[in-house]
């Protein structure tokens, strides 16, 4: 029923503007890297180094990417930078100098040079696509505040930014961080139709027929395929009660009552749920004993809640020392630990099945998960079917294995076994600012004069 939900969802979102809960962005990318010389075009080239800013949270990450023949990726070098707590929620201009000073100063240390150099900008955050170099934010999701940068074109913001530092390089392509995962995953397998981000937030991007998009008909590139933007941690499944704990953590967030779904699914939140749950469960008895680190928010990392999901030592020996470290509770009894596992497990079960959920419903909608358009048919093979690769990043499915373990078990439950077998979920490392690079390489003025190349699905 959520599958259907979101998919329905999807469908609104593309028919109009504000149709529904989740925005279905146009990105304005119809071409994808591929990954090799066709025999057709023996004069591709996207041999060079391309740059590449991934800012998606509390710390961003700038990439060179040296590609050479045949476009292979030869070389990458990446730093990730924190980014100071008080520029996420100071101004548009000390936000974009730090980024530019940063990418100026790994320049110099990493060489390559500047000089003209293509620039992909991977920013995660809701942006009306205004072409495929600029775009206007629509508003900030995760940690970020910074509002009067709302409005403004992002790729500008940051353009002015590398020239008040010197740089001679502007960006000449905005994405999403789903968009980059999908271009990386694009690149490595041209089976690759759709990309997930399961990270500090959420969200996926596909790639959609435009004769489906019907608010952009007749506005649209001749490729006849373009990359859609879902932005679905807006989306609320109606069938998914919010727990008294998620709504008494959406009072404690600047968001209030925004992003739900993401709220029950990504980093950022998931640890504070689970402090939300024993703080409740404190209250109701001494089974903490004095609990006062509990009434903290945001102590309790999701890090520190997978560590305690996936401690099988016979004491749970990390669990107390997470609890005692974090949470300053002092010699919690075996039994305790034992019920603080359970909690972190439905936390995680939760989430990781919900986002499989989303996942088998963009399949759904582009026919690929064995049903027609979504009845209530049991999901059949029909034929030979081709496989279809959903491109995967982020720290819930790389660094948690629990977390995967119930997404791929989910996915199965949903689909079946034999049409499941036919979904691959490839794990892509550093992809959304890679693959960031790379569609810079494909959109720089010297690969567009020679070739456009569009995507196959």
């Amino acid at each position: 029923r959520v599958v259907n939900s979101l998919a329905i969802e999807m469908f609104a979102g593309l028919a109009s503007e504000g149709g529904s809960k989740v925005r279905m962005l146009l990105t304005c990318v119809d071409t994808l890297p591929d990954g090799y010389v066709s025999s057709c075009d023996m004069t591709r080239s996207e041999e060079g180094i391309y740059y590449a800013i991934d800012l998606g949270g509390t710390s961003f990450r700038v990439l060179q990417v040296e590609l050479g023949a045949g476009s292979t990726i030869i070389n990458r070098k990446v730093e990730h930078q924190p980014i100071p707590e008080k520029l996420t929620k100071g101004t548009s201009d000390d936000l974009f100098n730090f980024i530019a000073s940063t990418l100026k100063n790994f320049i110099e240390r990493e060489g390559g040079g500047d000089e003209g150099r293509a620039l992909g900008f991977t920013f995660s955050f809701p942006v009306s696509q205004n072409s495929i170099s600029s775009g206007t934010l629509i508003r900030w999701t995760k940690e970020f505040s910074v509002e009067e940068a709302v409005g403004k074109d992002v790729a500008q913001c940051l353009n002015e930014a590398l020239a008040r530092n010197g740089l001679n390089m502007k960006v000449n392509v905005l994405v999403n961080n789903t968009v980059g995962t999908l271009a990386l995953g694009h690149y490595y397998d041209e089976d690759t139709v759709a990309a997930v981000i399961i990270g500090a937030g959420t969200n996926a991007c596909y790639i959609e027929r435009n004769d489906a998009i019907i608010k952009s008909l007749g506005r649209l590139t001749n490729s006849g395929l373009t990359v859609v933007n879902v932005e679905w941690g807006s989306f609320r499944p109606p069938q998914i009660a919010l727990t008294p704990y998620d709504i008494c953590f959406n009072n404690e967030t600047w968001n209030y009552y925004d992003q739900n779904f993401e709220k029950m699914i990504s980093g950022v939140y998931l640890g504070e749920i689970a402090r939300l749950v024993f703080q409740k469960m404190a209250q109701e008895s001494d089974i903490f004993g004095t609990n006062d680190g509990l009434s903290t928010p945001f102590i309790l990392s999701t890090p520190n809640l997978a560590a305690i999901r996936e401690d099988d030592s016979p004491d749970l020996r990390e669990v107390g020392k997470i609890l005692e470290e974090h949470l300053k509770l002092q010699d919690v009894p075996h039994k305790t630990r034992k019920l603080v596992v359970r909690v972190c497990d439905i936390i995680t079960q939760r989430a990781a099945r919900l986002a499989a959920a989303a996942i088998v419903a963009i399949l759904q909608k582009i026919g690929c998960d064995g049903t027609l358009c979504g009845t209530s048919e049991v999901r059949t093979m029909r034929g030979v079917r081709r496989r279809t690769v959903v491109a995967i990043e982020g720290g819930l499915v790389q660094g948690y294995s629990a977390f995967r373990e119930y997404l791929d078990e989910a996915i199965v439950e949903i689909l079946g076994e034999e049409i499941a077998a036919t979904v691959s979920l490839r794990v892509m490392e550093e992809g959304s600012g890679t693959g960031a690079a790379l569609l810079a390489a494909a959109y720089s003025s010297a690969r567009q004069s020679k070739l456009h190349v569009g995507m196959t699905k």
